[in-house]
């Protein structure tokens, strides 16, 4: 399930765009769920959600003349477990988002994995 609804223009009059997504990849969290809440450094709420095994947060992160640096954070809490990260920094993570400008984090019980395939994970950081 994913926020977003349409497809986006990866090359626009716009500027460039960026696909980010946060996927629950626990395996057995069915009665605990991955609560996420993300926001951008200029304010814009993103939202928040309650993610279920295999449920995502995802939204478009646009680099334009007016937004040269745009930057994405998120707050994760599982039980007792709280962790704030950089979903997405342009200069950081625009380079590791690949042709398909793909930036994807799969949260899982022992860390949080990027992908700019959704094929091929590395686990960029643990929860602690």
């Amino acid at each position: 399930m994913s926020m977003k609804h349409h497809q986006p223009e990866y090359f626009s009059i716009n500027g460039i765009t960026y696909q980010v997504r946060v996927v629950n990849g626990f395996t057995s969290n069915s009665s605990l769920p991955l609560v996420i809440w993300c926001a951008s450094q200029d304010g814009d709420i993103i939202g928040g959600r309650a993610l279920q095994e295999g449920d995502d947060l995802a939204w478009d992160a646009t680099l334009s003349f007016w937004t040269s640096n745009p930057a994405f954070t998120c707050t994760m809490k599982w039980d007792r477990t709280r962790k704030k990260f950089d979903a997405f920094r342009v200069h950081q993570d625009g380079p590791n988002c690949g042709n398909l400008r793909k930036c994807s984090w799969l949260v899982k019980e022992d860390g949080f994995y990027f992908s700019n395939d959704e094929l091929n994970w590395v686990k960029d950081f643990s929860w602690l």
